[in-house]
């Protein structure tokens, strides 16, 4: 019993440490889109996603809604301040019709927040509240592993990589298996389910890589390069002299 427990904090704090570098992963990202002042064709949903994510598994591991998970709360309190700050600057550089897409997924995320937090505090006591609140964080944990499914249809639609960051995709494969562990260590199944899922979908993530890393960036090459064979082509087109009616002289 004591290895277990040594075992399940050993997993938790490396969980953690997974967990900061998978919040932080996104900066190269952003650092990106502020740089060209364009999101480009990098989707919003999985970091308000992830956002919704962090303050359930936040609330999830307060204690007194859910007891001996406190490092659940430390890291996705971090993660959820981080979130928040990725999710400003994409509505700060979307397009209008993106910005109002991600807009109106962030006031639903706020909102089932919010009905979550006050229903398990204002209707329901121990065990209850445990398990009203473990299925509200693990059921949307499962739908934020699952929101870069889009990037992974863009990912093998263009075979390239160009817009599923490399570092982002290992560290839900760590993050996940980690925190999987601690839950399976810890019987908790609503941390280890959802993370689970997160581990294998990781895991799909890191194989698409390894088959289109050597197609990073193609798509856009290709592209510029026939902008480029249009614009070499011009000087070269010739005007055919109009021969109707006798106009041309022989």
């Amino acid at each position: 019993m004591a290895i277990i427990k040594i075992l399940h904090t050993l997993f938790g704090i490396f969980g953690n440490i997974t967990g900061l570098f998978l919040f932080i992963a996104p900066m190269i990202t952003f650092k990106r889109v502020i740089m060209n002042k364009s999101t480009e064709q990098f989707s919003g949903i999985p970091y308000v996603m992830t956002l919704l994510n962090c303050l359930l598994s936040t609330w999830y591991g307060l204690p007194f809604v859910s007891p001996n998970n406190m490092l659940v709360s430390i890291i996705n309190g971090t993660g959820a301040g981080l979130e928040a700050f990725y999710v400003l600057i994409f509505l700060i550089f979307a397009p209008k019709k993106e910005k109002a897409k991600i807009s109106g997924i962030l006031f639903v995320v706020l909102s089932i927040f919010s009905t979550v937090a006050l229903v398990s505090m204002l209707a329901l006591h121990g065990n209850k509240r445990k398990v009203f609140s473990g299925f509200a964080a693990a059921m949307f944990s499962i739908i934020m592993y699952g929101s870069p499914l889009s990037i992974m249809r863009l990912v093998i639609k263009t075979k390239s990589v160009e817009y599923m960051p490399f570092f982002l995709s290992l560290f839900v494969f760590l993050c996940g298996t980690s925190w999987f562990v601690y839950g399976l260590l810890g019987k908790d199944p609503f941390i280890a389910v959802p993370n689970g899922v997160g581990s294998l979908l990781g895991t799909a993530q890191l194989i698409l890589y390894v088959i289109y890393r050597e197609n990073k960036g193609q798509s856009k090459k290709g592209e510029e390069d026939g902008r480029v064979e249009m614009e070499l082509e011009k000087p070269y087109k010739k005007e055919i002299p109009n021969t109707q009616n006798g106009d041309a002289k022989a």
